[in-house]
């Protein structure tokens, strides 16, 4: 066993994993985040319906973004990047590659995001809504001062529970080309019949696993105390 390639092979999975999976929390957030309020204010009953939004369009978008999320949410990882394979090439330039990865973790993640988003802010007491309607607060304030800050802690539980999900999903985009920690199991533990490189990387991923869990327990806690 050369251990200074191992060493060396796993430090570079590593970075590949922590490319992928940081850029792809990156969109993650960006659009999971609005889309995530936006299933609850567009919902029969939510804040613009009750404010006075176009009930039509209100419907048709709730219905519409519930559709994009149910589905991103349904398939498989393994099937979503087969079946992006030509979006991926169109966007990344090729299909293969870290770079390339972030266009399926993305396409897995911004949907599974956007339903923990949801759920954490149907969480949100009635009653703090209501009393910032009552005082004149249209959407916007109602989004800004009480549905999001007050499900902020659950969302950045949300927000661990997706980077553990990106950090799998970047394992199995890893097997088929796309590099990273995946990759380094495969093609030198398994291929070369080198099992201390699967040990190494099954024993990366809990210890990776492991420290984002407790980072955003410890997150939550705190923003919960505020």
């Amino acid at each position: 066993m050369n251990w200074s390639r191992l060493a060396e092979q796993v430090l570079e999975g590593t970075i590949d994993t922590f490319y992928m999976c940081g850029l792809t929390l990156v969109f993650t957030v960006l659009i999971g985040l609005p889309m995530g309020v936006l299933l609850v204010v567009l919902d029969r009953g939510g804040v613009l319906d009750r404010l006075g939004g176009s009930r039509l369009l209100s419907r048709v978008t709730h219905r519409a973004l519930s559709i994009i999320v149910d589905i991103g949410r349904s398939l498989p990882f393994i099937i979503l990047m087969v079946a992006l394979i030509p979006v991926t090439r169109f966007i990344a330039g090729t299909s293969i590659g870290a770079t390339a990865a972030v266009v399926p973790l993305s396409a897995a993640g911004i949907p599974f995001f956007a339903r923990l988003v949801e759920i954490a802010i149907r969480e949100v007491p009635g009653g703090l809504v209501e009393a910032v309607e009552s005082m004149g607060g249209g959407p916007w304030s109602v989004i800004r001062t009480v549905l999001v800050p007050e499900a902020l802690p659950a969302m950045i539980l949300g927000l661990s529970t997706t980077v553990v999900s990106l950090i799998n999903f970047s394992a199995m985009a890893g097997a088929i080309g796309a590099g990273g920690l995946g990759d380094v199991a495969v093609r030198f533990g398994y291929q070369r019949f080198e099992p201390m490189y699967v040990v190494v990387v099954v024993i990366e991923l809990v210890l990776i696993t492991g420290l984002v869990q407790s980072a955003g327990s410890w997150a939550a806690r705190r923003m919960s105390k505020r």
